[in-house]
């Protein structure tokens, strides 16, 4: 049986993309199992760094706005990420990062 590993920063990316998404396929169920299959991993990682609703005007528990939310990079992702926060600008980044040479760093 071959085992295979993702990284947190990808759960997090594709966790974030579908709890922004408002197609008839997003409901709160939906929602709800991103967030806690979500915040289980960022507890057990130790990269929780909370989150922000999207819209700030519909947050009431338990509603659809209430699990639109984006959760933050802790800094041990920022770091894994390059600094890019947006995973398109990391694959399509701008021409004057792309010759830039990324510091190694050594310490853990």
């Amino acid at each position: 049986m071959s085992r295979k590993t993702t990284s947190v920063l990808r759960m997090l990316e594709f966790a974030n993309h579908n709890l922004r998404r408002q197609d008839e396929y997003a409901t709160v169920d939906f929602k709800i199992g991103i967030c806690c299959m979500l915040e289980d991993v960022l507890h057990s990682t130790n990269n929780y760094s909370g989150f922000t609703f999207i819209d700030n005007n519909n947050i009431a528990t338990g509603t659809l706005g209430y699990y639109s939310r984006q959760y933050f990079y802790s800094e041990t992702m920022t770091k894994e990420a390059g600094g890019h926060l947006n995973a398109a600008e990391r694959r399509n980044p701008p021409i004057e990062t792309i010759t830039r040479v990324p510091k190694l760093d050594m310490e853990d």
